[in-house]
């Protein structure tokens, strides 16, 4: 038994039809393709992994793993949170691939072949494998078990019934909801010995992309979870339905609820994003024109404005340039006071300029806050 797909209420249907008339404006943006649509696919699926990770204790800048995901070693992350990020990054670029697959369905295999691509590192953990005892979630802070999962006897066959589920059960509720299910019941299940948060992350944000609701960058929440007291907040909304231990009875509703505000929070803020991107790489275009520079140099500028640093080799990779090219546009850029170099050799980045700063300080002032979709609205 799993835990069921509730109802909604009106005030969830209205988050729901205003999340997906957000959809569709990205959607229909991101079908005339920009010079800046791939720099800020990279940009969100980094701030994905930086928020799915730092949940379960790996800290890392978003610049180090853009360093990772482009093949550099990371100027501050340490090696053993390298190879998390890593890995966790192999198994959201399987699951983008996954999403657009022609022949496709749910299995447990597959589900074992993302946890090893997670964690397999770690050895020790039976990678890829059901867990062979009990498991019991901890509170990092007191030592306190919160959450018992089931006996691991019970584990395959629940597997089972979830990917039974996933790809016949519920089909139409919708998919925002089916995702938020698929993850509670995954974590429920904790069918592993780690890696099992970033699993439950991980299918929901595949459910969403089989569904075809947009790229798993642009729907992705994991970087919503992953800041600061949402963090907190997903905690209590899990332990609110789970009450200790795997019971799948009760309402689900709040668990939902949840996940719908977050994915409204993270929509708004995707969106504002890709209108700022383009209007930031124009205005970077005109400015970078008056002064004579080369026009592909505008990819370093918008990287430093959507990112604290820039390496050489992200740059030259992102250009096709030789290493040589890529040294001289971006010397050339901090003798023109758009970028301003530290470090040197392997260490060396560039950070934003003043005339850089300027700009991304006219855009920070302009940001309006999110707005809370159920404010109002529940009661």
């Amino acid at each position: 038994m799993l835990y069921a797909t509730p109802a909604l209420e009106a005030a969830d249907e209205k988050v729901l039809a205003e999340i997906e008339e957000m959809r569709r404006d990205v959607k229909y943006r991101l079908a005339e393709p920009h010079r800046w649509d791939g720099l800020l696919r990279r940009q969100l699926q980094a701030r994905a992994i930086q928020g799915s990770a730092s949940i379960e204790g790996y800290h890392a800048s978003v610049e180090d793993i853009e360093s990772i995901m482009s093949g550099e070693d990371p100027l501050e992350a340490p090696a053993a949170v390298a190879r998390e990020i890593a890995g966790y990054r192999q198994a959201l670029t399987y699951i983008g691939a996954l999403a657009w697959a022609s022949a496709f369905r749910y299995d447990a295999g597959l589900l074992h072949a993302l946890n090893f691509m997670m964690i397999g590192h770690h050895v020790n953990a039976t990678p890829g494998t059901v867990r062979p005892g009990g498991i019991y979630v901890r509170d990092s802070a007191t030592g306190e078990v919160v959450y018992e999962g089931p006996d691991h006897e019970q584990v395959s066959g629940l597997l089972a019934e979830l990917v039974d589920w996933l790809n016949e059960g519920d089909l139409g509720a919708p998919s925002h909801v089916r995702a938020a299910m698929a993850h509670l019941n995954l974590v429920g299940i904790h069918p592993w010995r780690d890696g099992n948060g970033r699993m439950s992350r991980v299918l929901q944000t595949l459910v969403l992309g089989r569904d075809q609701i947009a790229t798993p960058e642009f729907s992705s929440i994991e970087e919503w979870l992953g800041t600061g007291e949402t963090t907190l907040e997903y905690y209590r909304a899990l332990r609110t339905v789970q009450k200790g231990r795997w019971s799948p009875h009760g309402d689900t509703l709040s668990w939902v609820r949840f996940v719908l505000r977050c994915h409204h929070m993270q929509a708004q803020r995707v969106g504002r994003r890709l209108t700022e991107a383009g209007e930031v790489w124009l205005l970077l275009e005109d400015r970078t024109a008056a002064q004579g520079l080369h026009p592909r140099t505008v990819s370093a500028l918008y990287q430093v404005f959507v990112s604290r640093r820039l390496r050489r080799g992200m740059y030259q990779a992102d250009e096709g340039l030789s290493q040589g090219q890529a040294a001289r546009d971006l010397r050339e850029l901090a003798a023109t006071g758009w970028l301003q170099p530290y470090g040197e050799t392997k260490g060396r980045f560039y950070a934003p300029g003043p005339k850089m700063t300027e700009i991304k300080a006219a855009f920070a002032e302009r940001a309006a806050p999110l707005r809370d979709p159920y404010r109002g609205l529940e009661g």
